[in-house]
C-alpha cells in the first residue's frame, strides 16, 4: 500500500520502434518532471532501443495514441 503524499509513480516505457511496452519502472515525479526516455534490450527485434515514458495504466503493450 502507498503511502500518503507518496512522490515516486510506476510508469511504463514503451518501444519507439515496436511500440511494445515490457519494461516498468518508478520515478520521483517532483524531481524528473519531463519524459524518461531509456535505451534497453528489445527482445522482439533482438538489439537496443529506445524506450519513452507512458501513463502505465494503457492496456498490456499498448502503444499511447499520436
Amino acid at each position: 500500500m502507498a503511502k500518503k503524499g507518496e512522490k515516486r509513480k510506476l510508469i511504463g516505457l514503451v518501444s519507439e520502434e515496436s511500440g511494445e511496452r515490457i519494461y516498468y519502472t518508478s520515478k520521483n515525479t517532483m524531481n524528473t518532471t519531463e519524459k524518461l526516455s531509456l535505451k534497453k534490450y528489445s527482445p522482439k527485434l533482438r538489439k537496443h532501443v529506445i524506450f519513452t515514458e507512458t501513463k502505465k495504466n494503457l492496456g498490456r503493450n499498448e502503444a499511447p495514441k499520436r
